[in-house]
């Protein structure tokens, strides 16, 4: 607590500083300067609970004063949320409520001194004008004074920071404070012990509640459509509902649904969030916090505005903002601090959606056009290129596109495993979708080709396979672009594998043709071996087991005519897996085995999970059940250490078909619903269908009594064998 400074020592019933307090005889002034209470308040039921709590446990342990930092971005509801609160408990405060707004964070004017504040709490208090010593720090210690003791709540709203509140918290007493920012309050926490509660948007049946309290229960359900649609917009943020619903209510005669129209647009959102007042105007409310900014982290929150995707990573800001990653880290600490970015994980930084569309105006009025340009384009570039390193380490040997030297001032990750690749994978694909959308609507042509191929591995082994149908669509679209004659054979090629992979195999087929027809006009060997690999795949996935037996072994001599090992071992794989499909059984397991010793040599762990699968094919074909199981155990371990989730339900298929040949129903249960989740999952219809038959079927042998070992299970689709292994 501080001492007063050049006035008495302060006792009941004496002077300080020439002003007298009240002694304990002396009925005390009682404020109450509580603003009134929001007539609609919905939900924030927890948050409630928690100040409750705090409350109640500061009582418990005879704390002398307890502080609630509330925090949150401009417009999440701080203020009435803290003002709903105090009106409910003001009964727990007999000596009154002392309220004073900041304006830490305000549209006009500046925000309020502490001093200032001081002053107009003591008149609050009953304290002559005349009497309020000169002195600010004397000031302050009769303030603390003459709360000491006294069961207040005070609430300190729009606080710019720490030092604006510290004078005017009480010292000894039995205050409770209430204070509520746009930034988070470290000082206030970790010196004073205020507990700190972030508000967040609200949850969609609270947002909706808040809609239906504003407008009325008859008028929101008779346009749902329209409800939605601003339910949308303003993705749970308060003020923004809160204008919303102050627009439809001063023209109640109109449909809502010309207000939803109006909202749907990205571009005047913001102009549409405006009721005509202040307060009710958020792009307003969003450049009070703006403004706060220093200059380098109010450019960063503009271009992290434009960036594609949903978050974004500091690795990914820093090259956004062409600045080392110390600095980076931050601006984004500056920015999460001023509640403009969140972090809901660990190096994920998020905006909600409106301070988005308003950083993105921001950057757009503030920021040259080439400026803007070249960060997005290193973002891009960043993108690309660590999604490159992924794709090299997923599958080092396979075709790629060959990429120049990223742009000065971005920073790709070394991503020098599968492990790591197939995590920033994960974690950066949604990102490295709006990067590429990004590229086409730039029409930055070698970025959107480059990518095509770079994310093709990825995208098979999750079965994203429709993202890289589209993507690879886009990729030819983009290499005929470029003009570049040796681009367009492995574009169409890439396309068609995409189309074969999801169906498509008419389109499949003719793209391929046209691919080969390409590399053969120049002489291009490599190119003429893949195409005929992805023509053996197309046939294959088709039913057509011949030509496309003979378009894998024509691809085969081409790659051990290239002295191609690594290709040579894939081609093996799908001679294998062809020939075992026509019965040729001992070319398959001579394929089989020569394909499985080149991929552990080469080290290729995918390829030889795949050689391990064919083994397991074979076995069904021959009915070597137990031989299925071994092989596929080995394979699936494989499959599942390197995310190769579209192989690893075929197999969960073929392992299944195994336990049910051998009377093991329970696990052929278990394997086959594995194998049905992964199929629903990447959407393959097809194989989730004939494998939903199986699993009805198996449930209805179970009901009829297990067979016995060795019996097949329904001769024409349970043990029929899984398609689709051996594509690499």
């Amino acid at each position: 607590m501080s001492a007063p400074v050049g006035g008495d020592v302060v006792q009941a019933g004496v002077v300080h500083g020439g002003v007298h307090l009240h002694s304990g005889r002396e009925r005390a002034v009682v404020p109450h300067q509580l603003p009134a209470a929001p007539r609609v308040f919905t939900g924030r039921a927890e948050e409630l609970a928690q100040l409750t709590a705090a409350l109640d446990d500061a009582a418990e342990r005879g704390a002398t004063v307890m502080i609630s930092a509330l925090g949150g971005a401009g417009g999440i509801g701080k203020t009435w949320l803290a003002l709903h609160w105090a009106h409910r408990h003001a009964d727990r405060f007999p000596d009154g409520e002392l309220f004073v707004d900041l304006r830490g964070f305000t549209p006009v004017g500046e925000p309020m001194p502490a001093a200032e504040a001081v002053r107009g709490f003591l008149g609050a208090l009953g304290v002559d004008p005349a009497g309020v010593p000169a002195d600010p720090d004397a000031q302050v210690g009769l303030y603390r004074s003459l709360v000491a003791e006294r069961r207040l709540l005070i609430v300190l709203d729009n606080a710019r920071d720490t030092t604006h509140v510290t004078p005017l918290l009480p010292g000894n007493s039995a205050c409770t404070v209430l204070v509520t920012s746009r930034r988070h309050l470290a000082g206030l926490i970790t010196t004073h012990g205020a507990r700190s509660l972030d508000l967040d948007v609200l949850p969609e049946a609270e947002a909706r509640r808040l809609l239906v309290d504003h407008l009325g229960g008859e008028r929101v359900a008779a346009e749902p459509a329209a409800v939605d649609a601003f339910l949308e917009c303003c993705a749970g943020l308060p003020l923004a509902l809160s204008i919303v619903a102050a627009r439809a209510t001063a023209h109640p005669g109109f449909p809502l649904g010309l207000l939803a129209e109006e909202l749907r647009d990205h571009a005047t959102r913001l102009d549409e969030l405006d009721a005509g007042e202040i307060p009710l105007n958020l792009r307003a409310a969003f450049a009070s916090s703006y403004h706060a900014l220093t200059p380098e982290a109010a450019v960063l929150l503009g271009l992290v505005g434009l960036a594609p995707g949903p978050d974004i990573s500091l690795p990914a800001a820093a090259s956004l903002a062409g600045l080392p990653a110390a600095r980076t880290r931050a601006l984004l600490r500056e920015l999460e601090t001023a509640h403009l970015v969140s972090q809901p994980s660990p190096g994920r930084h998020r905006l909600h959606d409106l301070i988005r569309l308003y950083a993105a105006e921001q950057a757009r009025a503030h920021q040259s056009q080439d400026g803007r340009d070249d960060a997005l384009r290193r973002l891009v570039d960043f993108y690309l290129h660590t999604a490159y390193a992924g794709d090299q380490a997923l599958d080092p040997h396979r075709e790629s596109a060959t990429l120049d030297p990223p742009v000065p001032g971005c920073r790709p990750q070394p991503l020098p495993d599968e492990t790591r690749a197939l995590a920033w994978l994960d974690a950066e694909h949604p990102c490295l979708m709006g990067a590429q959308r990004l590229a086409v609507e730039r029409q930055w042509h070698r970025a959107v080709w480059q990518l095509a191929p770079t994310l093709h591995t990825y995208h098979w082994r999750r079965g994203l396979l429709a993202r890289q149908v589209a993507i690879a669509r886009d990729g030819l679209a983009a290499a005929r672009h470029l003009g570049d004659e040796a681009a367009r054979a492995p574009a169409h090629r890439l396309l068609a594998e995409a189309c074969a992979l999801v169906g498509r195999h008419a389109d499949a087929l003719e793209r391929l043709h046209q691919a080969l027809a390409l590399a053969e006009r120049t002489d291009d060997l490599p190119s003429q071996a893949h195409t005929h690999r992805v023509l053996a795949w197309a046939w294959g996935q088709q039913g057509e087991t011949r030509p496309a037996l003979d378009h894998a072994t024509r691809s085969l001599a081409l790659f051990q005519a290239l002295d191609d090992q690594e290709w040579e071992a894939r081609g093996l794989n799908q001679s294998a897996w062809f020939s075992a499909q026509l019965g040729h059984y001992e070319q398959a397991q001579a394929y089989c085995e020569k394909a499985l010793l080149l991929h552990r040599g080469h080290g290729n762990r995918n390829g030889e999970a795949l050689s391990l699968g064919v083994h397991a094919y074979l076995g069904l074909c021959t009915g070597r059940h137990a031989e299925v199981l071994e092989h596929g155990r080995l394979a699936l371990g494989l499959l599942r250490d390197i995310g190769n989730t579209y192989h690893e339900a075929v197999l969960l298929h073929g392992i299944g078909q195994a336990h049910a040949a051998l009377g093991q129903l329970a696990q052929a249960r278990d394997a086959w619903q594995q194998a049905l989740e992964l199929y629903r999952n990447q959407h393959r219809s097809g194989e989730a269908r004939r494998l939903q038959l199986q699993l009805d079927e198996l449930v209805e042998r179970e009901r009829a009594g297990a067979p016995g070992p060795g019996e097949a299970l329904a001769p024409e689709s349970s043990a029929r064998p899984p398609d689709g292994l051996p594509h690499e």
